[in-house]
C-alpha cells in the first residue's frame, strides 16, 4: 500500500525549490527528491540494525551516483554504463558529506548510509548543492540519529550584486561561486572559488548564504515535525571515566614535558608512541580487551594537553605562536626534461608539481551531467604513503586525492590565461614527497612556481595557507596561521585560504564543532591574507615572474585562422593531406570547427613548412596575382594549370605566349609548370590566366583587354570539389 505522497515547497532567491516523499523508496530509512526547475535528486538515509565492533569511530558513507539518462544520455564507455564515478561525481559526494559529518552522535558505532541519485539535469541548475540538501532532508525525515537539519545554498555576484543559487549561464558571468551549508546557528562548511575578491567581500557573501538558507532549515523541520519517524536508539561507546582518568593520571606530566621538547616530527611522534604504547602495556596487563579504550583516552590526553595549551598559554606543539608560520623555502627548474617544475617546502611539508603543455586534442573531454563539454587545464594531487612515513598498496586516486586537486585547480583558475592568449592545454600533476600539514595549499604554492618555470603568462602568482581553530569554553578561542598534521587532527576546523596579492581565488572550509560565527571567519581570513602576502614574498625570491619563452623541448603552437569552408580541403578525403602534412613537417594539428588551427612543433622550421602548407591548401586565387603552376590538363583551346591546391584555371590558347601559337602543345605538355596572371575570376569562380601577361608585363587589365580583342571564348577552371563533407567539433584527421 502506497503511503500517502507529501510535498513541501519554499523560495531561495528567485528559485522554488520542492521536496516530496511518501512515493519512493518505502524501505529506507528516509527517502526524499528534491526539485529546482527540470533538475531532480534523489536521496536515501540507512542506519545498520548493529553497531559494527572494533572500531573507534563513526562509520558514515554518502555516495552520489551520476546517473546519464537525467540529461537524456548514453554513457560514452566501451559498455554504454555509469563505471567508477566521475571527479564530479566524487566532489558532489565530498560535498555533501562534510557538512553533514559533524552533526551525527560521537558515541554511535552503527553504519549510516546516504545515497543520492541524480533523476533529472536541465543543464541549468547545478546538481551540488541540491545534492546536500536532498541529503539533510532524508536524515531528517529518518530513524537515524542526527542533529540537523542543514541547509546548502550557492551564492554568486554579478556586477556587484550577490545571486542566490546562479544558473550555469549566470555562473560564467559570476565572479564568486560560494558554496556553505549550515544549521540555523552556525556555518559548517565552505567552498569557493572567485577571481580576486576582497576579504570583506568574502564575510558579506557567507552573511548573505547563512540568510538564504533559513528557509531550507525551516521546511525540513517542518517536515521532520510532520511525518519524521522516531529517532532509533543505538548503544553508546563511551569511555568507562575510572578507565579514563587512570589514563588521564599516567600521561599527563609524561606529555606536558614531551612538548617542552624541541619539535621534531619523527622525534616528536616517536616519543609520543613510546608513551602510548607503555600505558596500554601497563593498563591492560590483567585485561587485555582493555587496550582499545585505553588508546582512545590516550588520545584524548594528547588532544587536551595540546588544545590547553594553545589557548592558555598560546603555545604550539612545535613551538610557534599562534600566528607564526614555519620555515620556507623554494625551488624551480627541479626536473631538466619536464616543461615546468617547482618545489614548495613549508616545516615539514613538501610538494613537488610538474606541468606539461599538450596541443587542443588533448584537453580532457568531459562526459557528465555539466554543460562542460572540456577542460583545457587539469591539476592531479598525489599522495603517497611515503610521504608520511608509511605503507600501503596504491590503488589509483581517494576521494582525497580528487578533492585535494580540485581545490588547487580552483585556486589556479582565475589567473590561467585564455586560450586565444596562450593556446594549449595545461596538466599540471603536484606530487606530495612529504606531508605535516596543508599539502593542498603547498600544490597551490607549487604548481604557481611551475607555472611560472614552464613560461605560462600567468595573471598573478598564487599562494595558498591553512588555517585552524582551537574553541575552548564560552567565548574562549585561537586561530591558527599554518597548522601542522596534529592542529589538524585535534583541532576544531581546517580553513584553507588562497590567493593573490590583491584578493581571494579559493576558500575551503571543514569543521568538527557545530558551526562557527562570523567573527571567527574573519579573522581567519585577516590571518590568512598575511600569511599569503609573505608566503609570496619568499616564492618570488625563486622566481619574481614566468620566463619569458618556453624552454627549448616544449612544443610551440602557432595558431592559423582558415575560412570554415577551407576545413575540408586541409582534412583532405578521409584525413590523407593532414595526416601527411603532420607526417612530413613532424608536427601535431589540431583543427576546431571555427576553422581555428593550432600547430604544435618542437622547432621554427617544422612550425613554418606545416604553416605554409596549411596556408596553400587555404589560399584563394586573387585577380593580378602571379603563380607558378603544373598543367593538369590540354585540350586544343588552351591549357588548365593548377596554381593553387585543388584549385586550377584556363590558359587560353590566345594568352600563351608573346607570339602566335598554332597548337597548345607547341608551348605546353602536361606535367609542364609555367608562370601565369590571374586576370579575371567570374561569378560561378572560374577562373581565366595570362602566361603572356607575365611575358610582356601587362596588368590584369591590359590582359583582359588583350583577351578580349582575340574574341576567343571557353569554359575556364575553378576551385575543385573536395570530398570531405565536414565533422563534428574535435575532428582530429
Amino acid at each position: 500500500m502506497q503511503s500517502e505522497v507529501k510535498s513541501y515547497t519554499t523560495m531561495v532567491g528567485d528559485k522554488e525549490i520542492t521536496v516530496e516523499t511518501g512515493k519512493l523508496a518505502g524501505q529506507a530509512g528516509g527517502a526524499v527528491t528534491l526539485r529546482v526547475g527540470d533538475t531532480v535528486v534523489f536521496a536515501t538515509a540507512t542506519m545498520g540494525r548493529e553497531p559494527r565492533q572494533g572500531i573507534d569511530f563513526f562509520p558514515l558513507t554518502v555516495d552520489y551516483e551520476e546517473r546519464m539518462y537525467a540529461g537524456g544520455r548514453i554513457p560514452g564507455s566501451f559498455f554504454r554504463r555509469e563505471g567508477r564515478p566521475s571527479e564530479e561525481a566524487i566532489l558532489i559526494a565530498r560535498l555533501t558529506d562534510r557538512p553533514i559529518r559533524p552533526l551525527f552522535p560521537k558515541d554511535m558505532r552503527n553504519d549510516v548510509q546516504v545515497i543520492l541519485y541524480s533523476f533529472s539535469a536541465d543543464t541549468e541548475n547545478p546538481i551540488d548543492i541540491l545534492a546536500v540538501n536532498a541529503a539533510s532532508a532524508a536524515l531528517m525525515i529518518s530513524d537515524v540519529p542526527w542533529g540537523g537539519p542543514v541547509g546548502a545554498v550557492r551564492v554568486g555576484r554579478i556586477n556587484g550584486e550577490f545571486v542566490l543559487n546562479p544558473t550555469f549561464n549566470e555562473k560564467i558571468e559570476s565572479d564568486l561561486d560560494l558554496r556553505l551549508a549550515g544549521t540555523r546557528e552556525a556555518i559548517l562548511m565552505v567552498e569557493c572559488g572567485a577571481e580576486f575578491i576582497s576579504e570583506d567581500v568574502l564575510v558579506a557573501a557567507l552573511e548573505h548564504g547563512h540568510q538564504a538558507i533559513q528557509s531550507i532549515v525551516d521546511l525540513q523541520e517542518q517536515m521532520a515535525s510532520e511525518l519524521g519517524k522516531p529517532k532509533r536508539d543505538y548503544p553508546s561507546f563511551t569511555l568507562d571515566e575510572g578507565l579514563k582518568n587512570s589514563v588521564y593520571e599516567r600521561v599527563i606530566p609524561g606529555l606536558e614535558e614531551l612538548f617542552n621538547q624541541p619539535y621534531e616530527i619523527s622525534s616528536t611522534y616517536g616519543a609520543i608512541d613510546e608513551l602510548r604504547a607503555s600505558v596500554v602495556d601497563e593498563l591492560s596487563a590483567e585485561d587485555e580487551s582493555l587496550a582499545g579504550s585505553i588508546k582512545q583516552a590516550f588520545e584524548q590526553a594528547e588532544k587536551d594537553v595540546v588544545r590547553g595549551r594553545i589557548l592558555k598559554q598560546s603555545v604550539r606543539p612545535d613551538g610557534r605562536g599562534p600566528t607564526d608560520l614555519r620555515h620556507i623555502w623554494s625551488e624551480v627548474e627541479v626536473s631538466p626534461r619536464a616543461h615546468g617544475s617547482g618545489l614548495f617546502t613549508r616545516g615539514e611539508t613538501q610538494v613537488l608539481t610538474l606541468a606539461t603543455l599538450g596541443t587542443p586534442r588533448e584537453a580532457q573531454e568531459l562526459d557528465t551531467l555539466s554543460p562542460a563539454e572540456s577542460k583545457r587545464y587539469m591539476h592531479h594531487y598525489n599522495f603517497p604513503p611515503f610521504s608520511v612515513g608509511e605503507t600501503r598498496f596504491l590503488r589509483g586516486a581517494s576521494r582525497r586525492e580528487v578533492g585535494h586537486g580540485a581545490l588547487a585547480e580552483r585556486a589556479l583558475i582565475p589567473v590561467i590565461p585564455a586560450e586565444g592568449e596562450f593556446p594549449y592545454t595545461m596538466r599540471l600533476v603536484s606530487e606530495v614527497l612529504s606531508s605535516n600539514g596543508s599539502t593542498s595549499m603547498a600544490s597551490v604554492c607549487a604548481s604557481t612556481l611551475a607555472l611560472m618555470d614552464t613560461g605560462v603568462p600567468i595573471k598573478a602568482p598564487v599562494a595558498g595557507i591553512a588555517m585552524g581553530l582551537i574553541k575552548g569554553e564560552g567565548d574562549e578561542y585561537a586561530v591558527l596561521t599554518d597548522i601542522l598534521g596534529m592542529e589538524d587532527h585535534l583541532g576544531d576546523m581546517d580553513f584553507k585560504v588562497a590567493g593573490t596579492k590583491d584578493g581571494v581565488t579559493a576558500l575551503q572550509m571543514d569543521i568538527k564543532i557545530k558551526g562557527i560565527t562570523p567573527q571567527i571567519m574573519a579573522q581567519a581570513l585577516e590571518q590568512a591574507r598575511l600569511a599569503r602576502l609573505s608566503i609570496l614574498e619568499t616564492m618570488l625570491a625563486a622566481i619574481p615572474e614566468p620566463r619569458p619563452a618556453l624552454k627549448p623541448h616544449t612544443p610551440r603552437i602557432t595558431v592559423v585562422q582558415i575560412p570554415v569552408d577551407k576545413i575540408g580541403a586541409v582534412i583532405g578525403p578521409g584525413g590523407k593531406t593532414i595526416r601527411s602534412i603532420q607526417e612530413e613537417t613532424d608536427t601535431r594539428i589540431d583543427i576546431n570547427e571555427d576553422g581555428s588551427i593550432f600547430i604544435a612543433a618542437t622547432d621554427g622550421e617544422s612550425e613554418e613548412m606545416a604553416r605554409d602548407r596549411i596556408l596553400a591548401l587555404t589560399e584563394s586565387a586573387e585577380i593580378g596575382r602571379i603563380y607558378t603552376g603544373r598543367v593538369v590538363r590540354v585540350t586544343d583551346f588552351g591549357a588548365f594549370v593548377e596554381i593553387l591546391p585543388n584549385t586550377d584555371g584556363l590558359v587560353h590558347i590566345s594568352q600563351l605566349d608573346s607570339e602566335r601559337v598554332n597548337r597548345v602543345e607547341d608551348v605546353v605538355r602536361m606535367g609542364d609548370e609555367i608562370t601565369v596572371m590571374v586576370t579575371d575570376i567570374d561569378p560561378a569562380g572560374k577562373i581565366r590566366l595570362s602566361r603572356q601577361a607575365v611575358l610582356e608585363g601587362w596588368s590584369a587589365e591590359e590582359a583582359r583587354q588583350k583577351d578580349r580583342a582575340g574574341g576567343r571564348k571557353s569554359s575556364g577552371g575553378g576551385q575543385r570539389k573536395n570530398r570531405y563533407r565536414g565533422g563534428k567539433k574535435g575532428d582530429r584527421g
